[in-house]
């Protein structure tokens, strides 16, 4: 059966299977069903589907690909069940310790398994054909380098060979044969036994050395001319008989039929029709969840607090792009994070949109207007956008700190953290902690069950990045104690995560415990609006279940300096405490208002306003003051070479409390969320999980049965009939083709071509305007537009 008219054969919803599991092969959709076919056998769409395959579908897939034609069924669960025989003894042990989780990968377990792998590969259309001839698809086999580890068939490897060479060696090891050297080494080798029972033990082992894969290897002086009589080495005798063949220089391969019969007719070895089952710590689901909801919530405020910090002091971006060390440093401080987290917390805020580089020239990482936005939304929506962000990123955090290829470092927010495999890792590394609910599942059992998941999709950055998900999905709040939790399900498979999340919150706090040692306690999360105002008035001093803050001149300056009066913080202060103001703050904050502004610093360079001279006296005579070059203007203006921002700085650090002024003498405040900088909007979870819509399955399925049945009734075209072609008068020419429309009948024309020549043409005339005629063209089997006046006649069929 060909290909193509067995994907013609496929049932609308069977096509539709296809479509959504393989959506490359409707970008953009081809014309009709044969296109699809086509595409569906090219190498790059093969080998993206090949890397989606489990361990035993692969195996399955490879046990096809080692013979040339179709293989029946029961020939393919002959080699399928020899493989998992190979290891039932291996499995019974793993089954006896691991109890009812045994992986059941015995040769009893391989009828269901092999019926859902071959399910699963007509789905993908890897596999076609009936149950006595299954087959691959085309161009599978040439995507598959070396399957299961066996070499290339002996008329492939022996291909660089010289004939004459393979006369001589055919000569020797089939004397008496006809045919070819190439055919006649080919048809010893197809049962080598005895080529392999005459090499010495030396030589027996190194075949056993590469039977099992892989099957290459490297040999001094491979393409050495040798016989069977001169052979001095076990690598000797094994060339010389054809059981290994030279491929280059100094490299030599296992013929795959001498392979197969090393392995005693097998494919595969230690097969297992089940994934690996998972080992590590049960954990209560409650626990786990209420864990996870904790470290989500703390996720969220750290993004937040961020933001606030970064709209005040924002850090520069470096000229090789990204964010400097020092500043990671500083924001991890800030944070009270480790510096890994830190950049994870930067990185997902950045990838939502909620922070940008803006700024002007030299560039600063500010927040955006979308960061406003995502602020007034709920938490459990806001923790939404940032855990879908990061499932989709790709991004990698955790390579911050490391090194390049030039041995350069790796900065948060540079553009050399992309990889385009993180989403699918963390896709496949949640999934993993999908399949054991209330498991936490130890690092390298997660690795085992990725390799055989994936098994093509391996190496050391894969493993690197699985072992970023697991830490980074801890810290999100995906998982909790090391499990999936029930709103990282809910997000992984595209339920409702904010709903399920939200029960799970803790519930926010409009108030706090003052105390006399200048110090307020939040018994719990406070409401967002309470925890920026509390940020902006008092220092953070220590985190945990309860958050301390601790009142200073400092924080009660910076809140007077956004803006916020005396009378106001007290009102503020009394407003969310459980327990009364206690006097000492009360007066902190009398004192440092009413010393507040009394001081003016404006622009001289600058200079310095107060309405009473002996606080001028004051300053002008303190030694501290020399630097800044003051000099007295009137009783109550100083001026100064220095800039303004200077002057202030200075004056607060010798403990005044100055204010700056505006060329008009208003004050100006200092609005800590005012500075903000253009930036995407913050990122959505993507509808579907399986990246096809299912409506645009329906509409691309439909497209291509229209678009094939349109290819199958294309006729081809026709002789064009011989004799001198049509002449006549123009009007007799235009009535014709009018009359042949009216009663819709086929008519033969002259038409003068681009060159002047006159072609005949039998067309079926559709309508006439605008000086020209639109006809289907039976002699070029196309629909034309032709110009009436190149029409020489008209006769009729």
């Amino acid at each position: 059966m060909e290909f193509t008219e067995w994907i013609r054969g496929r049932t609308d919803e069977q096509l539709r299977a296809l479509v959504s599991a393989r959506p490359e092969l409707i970008t953009p959709v081809p014309a009709h069903l044969e296109g699809l076919a086509s595409r569906a056998g090219s190498p790059s769409a093969i080998a993206r589907v090949l890397d989606r395959l489990d361990r035993f579908t692969l195996a399955v897939v490879e046990t096809l690909a080692v013979r040339d034609g179709p293989m029946p069924k029961e020939r393919l669960r002959e080699l399928v069940a020899a493989a998992l025989a190979d290891d039932e003894s291996e499995s019974g042990a793993r089954d006896a310790k691991n109890g009812a989780r045994g992986t059941g990968s015995g040769a009893g377990d391989v009828e269901p398994a092999l019926s859902v792998a071959l399910d699963r590969l007509f789905e993908l259309a890897l596999v076609f054909g009936p149950d006595d001839a299954l087959d691959l698809g085309p161009g599978v086999r040439k995507v598959l380098e070396d399957p299961a580890g066996l070499g290339p068939r002996a008329v492939d490897a022996f291909r660089h060979h010289a004939p004459e060479q393979l006369d001589e060696m055919a000569d020797e090891v089939a004397p008496g044969t006809e045919g070819s050297g190439k055919e006649r080494l080919a048809a010893v080798l197809a049962q080598p036994a005895a080529l392999i029972g005459s090499v010495s033990p030396e030589a027996r082992g190194a075949l056993d050395q590469l039977a099992w894969g892989p099957p290459t290897g490297r040999v001094p002086n491979a393409r050495r001319e040798v016989s069977v009589a001169s052979a001095r080495s076990p690598i000797e005798e094994l060339l010389a008989r054809g059981l290994l063949a030279a491929t280059g220089e100094e490299s030599v391969t296992l013929p795959r039929e001498v392979g197969l019969y090393l392995r005693g007719g097998r494919v595969h070895r230690g097969l297992l029709a089940l994934p690996p089952p998972l080992e590590g710590t049960a954990r209560d689901r409650k626990l786990a969840d209420r864990t996870a909801a904790g470290q989500a919530f703390a996720f969220v405020r750290s993004v937040e607090e961020l933001c606030e910090r970064w709209s005040v002091e924002p850090p520069g971006v470096l000229r090789t792009g990204g964010l400097g060390v020092r500043d990671l440093k500083r924001t991890a401080s800030e944070l009270d994070l480790p510096e890994w987290v830190a950049a994870l917390v930067v990185e997902v805020a950045h990838a939502a949109g909620l922070i940008a580089a803006g700024g002007g020239v030299d560039g600063e990482w500010l927040p955006t207007s979308g960061y406003d936005l995502w602020r007034v939304r709920a938490t459990a929506d806001r923790w939404v956008t940032l855990a879908a962000t990061w499932l989709q990123m790709d991004r990698v955090p955790g390579l911050v700190g490391d090194r390049d290829e030039r041995d350069r470092p790796l900065n948060a927010l540079h553009t050399d953290l992309r990889r385009s495999s993180a989403p699918g890792v963390r896709a496949a590394t949640l999934g993993v902690l999908a399949a054991a609910p209330g498991l936490a599942p130890a690092r390298d059992s997660v690795l085992e069950r990725l390799a055989w998941e994936q098994p093509r999709r391996r190496g050391p950055l894969r493993e690197q990045l699985t072992e970023f998900a697991l830490r980074e999905a801890e810290q999100v709040g995906v998982t909790g104690l090391g499990a999936l939790s029930a709103h990282g399900r809910a997000l992984l498979e595209g339920g409702e995560p904010a709903e399920v999340l939200a029960p799970l919150l803790p519930e926010p706090v409009d108030h706090v415990l003052l105390q006399a040692d200048l110090t307020a306690v939040a018994p719990g999360p406070l409401t967002s609006e309470l925890n920026r105002w509390m940020t902006l008035t008092a220092d953070v001093e220590s985190k945990g279940g309860a958050t301390v803050y601790r009142f200073s001149e400092g924080s009660i300056r910076r809140a007077l300096d956004a803006g916020h009066g005396g009378e106001e913080l007290v009102s503020m202060l009394s407003r969310h405490s459980a327990t009364p103001v206690p006097q000492a703050l009360s007066y902190l904050v009398t004192d440092v208002a009413r010393r507040h502004g009394r001081i003016r610093v404006g622009t001289a360079s600058a200079y310095i306003r107060c309405d009473d001279p002996a606080l001028l006296d004051q300053i002008t005579a303190d030694r501290r003051s020399a630097a800044l070059r003051l000099r007295r203007l009137a009783p109550t203006v100083i001026a100064s070479r220095s800039s303004r921002a200077a002057l202030v700085d200075s004056l607060r650090a010798m403990g005044y409390a100055p204010v700056a002024e505006s060329i008009d003498g208003d004050v100006i405040i200092s609005q800590l969320d005012s500075r903000r900088t253009e930036g995407l909007a913050p990122a959505r979870a993507v509808a579907s999980p399986n990246g096809l819509d299912p409506e645009v399955a329906v509409a691309a399925v439909r497209a291509l049965r229209a678009g094939d049945a349109a290819h199958l009734a294309r006729r081809e075209p026709v002789d064009a009939p011989g004799g001198q072609v049509p002449r006549g008068p123009a009007t007799a020419t235009i009535s014709a083709l009018q009359e042949a429309i009216k009663q819709g009948v086929r008519v033969w024309i002259g038409y003068l071509d681009s060159q002047g020549n006159a072609t005949s043409r039998i067309l079926e005339p559709a309508r006439m305007e605008g000086g020209y005629l639109t006809a289907y063209d039976e002699t070029r089997a196309a629909v034309h537009r032709f110009a009436l006046h190149r029409i020489t006649g008209v006769a009729g069929l």
